[in-house]
């Protein structure tokens, strides 16, 4: 852990929510957010490439790694942020990527972001937030393994790049809407 600006800790958490660029460009948004890095996790192959996590024989889901202060937004409320900005509920998909690496996962990174993860699984379950079951995985954090420099800030980087104007643009859009009180300033 590493001193934040507010003087407090910042913790980390990783979540593979099918294509890393999508779920990367939402988490940048939110307030208490100081870093989000794209990567692969959870595979058996050691310093995987983007070519080779998208053959899907890694084992490698894209993911991505968030440094947060949690005195500004605590892991459930990331957890929460995850879940509503991605389907949960289609095994090894997201829209038209298909797939282990597109899975839907959280890899906890200690006892408490796993119980965490699981209570906020049930919560919505109970709530019948979904058409369908969560299927999302919890797994246990692996070396987690940047992704290229290209990668990196993907959707800022490349707003016209139409996988980012079609996929990336309504989804950052939707959550800016919908939780414009998360928003950094």
């Amino acid at each position: 852990m590493t001193s934040s600006q507010t003087g407090g800790q910042t913790q980390q958490a990783i979540f593979a929510g099918g294509c890393f660029w999508c779920t990367e460009a939402v988490m940048k948004d939110v307030r208490g957010v100081t870093k989000v890095e794209s990567g692969y996790i959870g595979g058996h192959v050691p310093n995987p490439d983007y070519r080779t996590v998208c053959g899907g024989q890694t084992g490698h889901a894209e993911a991505v790694r968030v440094t947060f202060d949690p005195l500004q937004v605590s892991f459930k409320d990331l957890l929460r942020l995850f879940f509503a900005t991605h389907d949960p509920t289609s095994l090894n998909r997201q829209g038209a990527d298909v797939g282990t690496q597109y899975r839907s996962a959280v890899f906890p990174l200690n006892a408490e972001q796993e119980r965490e993860t699981r209570e906020v699984i049930d919560e919505l379950t109970r709530q019948n937030i979904f058409d369908r079951p969560i299927v999302t995985t919890i797994e246990p954090a692996s070396e987690f393994y940047g992704a290229e420099d290209y990668h990196q800030d993907f959707y800022a980087n490349n707003p016209r790049q139409p996988y980012c104007m079609a996929v990336i643009a309504p989804k950052v859009a939707k959550f800016r809407k919908e939780y414009s009180d998360r928003l950094r300033v």
